[in-house]
């Protein structure tokens, strides 16, 4: 694949990003508390995260093990990093979830397994045959400060997502106010972290498919954000009066 090829079709990717942005702002996803009937065939929902999640890392690697290019240490550490997300994601995540009886719709594995598919070639392509680090890399500030939002991002993410598990006890699979953490502020930071986690690396890799990525992170996760604050609204009446969606203070 040329530069040019491969250029065109990132940006094509993130338009396809700004459409999907503006059609979940009208359109919740339908899984988790979202679930609605009406959507085909479902599989249970731990299931469903383990094969969607999961099922980027192939197609991230396959391109870089086929190259003949050496991978050097900063390359290494740059793949590193997204793996150890996704391993966790993918393997770990699921595996605490209390979700039993809980279903997700295939069409939305099948999508999800899609996006992973395509942003996993664009990442692995562009180690495999593109990308260009040299030793100084490690002490560029972009590569610092992008490392720095990614590691906070990431550990907001991940502590938000073990709150939100705590707070079901056995086999409870109901939804209730959470609490604490940066929950005091926002009704998603999770999300708010994963946005952090992947607009650092977009910084730290400085890279085309590190901005889509981090560009549809925000498309896919920002409106739900906001349908997920609406949600907690409405079936919560004594729900957190200054608590906002995602960002703090703002939105």
């Amino acid at each position: 694949m040329t530069w040019e090829t491969y250029h065109q079709l990132i940006w094509a990717w993130i338009l396809l990003g700004l459409v999907t942005f503006v059609y979940l702002l009208y359109k919740k996803a339908p899984f988790g508390r979202h679930t609605r009937p009406g959507w085909g065939p479902t599989l249970p929902n731990a299931w469903g995260w383990v094969i969607m999640e999961f099922s980027l890392i192939p197609s991230f690697l396959l391109p870089i093990w086929q190259s003949d290019r050496p991978v050097s240490p900063v390359i290494c550490f740059m793949v590193g990093l997204f793996m150890l997300h996704y391993l966790h994601r993918s393997l770990v995540y699921p595996a605490f979830l209390h979700t039993r009886g809980k279903r997700m719709p295939l069409i939305i594995v099948l999508s999800a397994i899609t996006f992973n598919a395509v942003n996993g070639t664009f990442f692995g392509t562009w180690f495999g045959t593109f990308a260009d680090y040299d030793a100084s890399w490690w002490q560029d500030g972009r590569f610092l400060f992008g490392l720095l939002l990614f590691l906070v991002g990431a550990a907001i993410n991940v502590r938000s997502d073990y709150q939100l598990i705590a707070l079901r006890k056995g086999s409870e699979t109901g939804y209730t106010i959470p609490y604490g953490g940066f929950f005091r502020w926002v009704s998603c930071p999770n999300h708010f972290g994963e946005m952090l986690e992947w607009s650092g690396y977009a910084l730290l890799t400085w890279s085309l498919p590190g901005l889509a990525f981090a560009f549809w992170t925000i498309a896919n996760v920002l409106p739900r954000s906001l349908a997920h604050h609406a949600w907690y609204r409405e079936h919560f009446p004594d729900y957190p009066a200054g608590r906002k969606a995602v960002f703090p203070g703002v939105l």
